[in-house]
């Protein structure tokens, strides 16, 4: 519990530099996801309302919107796999069932070890190269 009260420390320090100014919500949602180990569960979107004076439905509107935003943790590799047309005529469906193979877990799951979670996404804008991942790695700052 402490590192979490220490988490929230550290989200309530963020949030509150930017009270009264809604316009800042995706960079401080950004910041806040680091250091919440990639996923905005509803305790640490509470703090951000609270903090920067938003209501909690805005908040929940925006990380459920954009995709790179979760309401849960995400692995500390997270694997996104295009799912639109070009990517799909060129074989994502093969990519994702090697993954989930090789990871042991299904499309919007997270190994039991918390090391990666696997999505599927719309367009990366990647299409002349397709099939198209992305994959992003969170590192924890000491």
């Amino acid at each position: 519990m402490a590192n979490n009260d220490h988490v929230l420390t550290q989200v309530a320090e963020i949030a509150s530099k930017w009270k009264g100014q809604p316009e800042m919500l995706i960079p401080v949602l950004h910041e806040v996801q680091a250091i919440a180990g990639n996923g905005i569960p509803k305790e640490i979107a509470k703090t951000v309302a609270k903090e920067m004076a938003i209501p909690l439905a805005e908040i929940y509107s925006v990380q459920t919107f954009y995709s790179f935003f979760s309401v849960e943790k995400r692995g500390r590799v997270l694997i996104r796999l295009c799912r639109t047309a070009p990517c799909h005529v060129k074989g994502t469906k093969g990519i994702i069932d090697a993954f989930e193979k090789v990871l042991g877990i299904k499309v919007g799951e997270t190994t039991e070890d918390g090391e990666f979670t696997l999505e599927t996404c719309e367009c990366i804008g990647a299409c002349d190269v397709s099939p198209a991942a992305l994959l992003t790695m969170r590192y924890t700052v000491i």
